[in-house]
């Protein structure tokens, strides 16, 4: 589950620098899913470039996602 998290917020950060048509349905509901998964860590970085705001806020939501996820996975299989 986890995994798939931090896909979806690396596809918005990918599909934000790769600037695609935001009008698009697919685009929207990958950003409106991303943001309601990253909502505690967007805007957590100030920069001046919207770029690295995106890439800051989202990639530290995926990758506490991922950590977490994989330390949470490997507590459980092991007794």
């Amino acid at each position: 589950m986890a995994d798939v998290m931090a896909f979806i917020i690396g596809l918005w950060i990918l599909m934000y620098l790769l600037d695609a048509n935001r009008g698009n349905d697919l685009v929207a509901f990958v950003k409106n899913a991303a943001r309601w998964l990253a909502g505690w860590s967007y805007d957590l970085f100030t920069f001046d470039e919207a770029w690295a705001r995106v890439v800051s806020g989202y990639g530290l939501a995926a990758i506490v996602y991922l950590f977490i996820g994989h330390a949470v996975a490997g507590r459980i299989r092991r007794p």
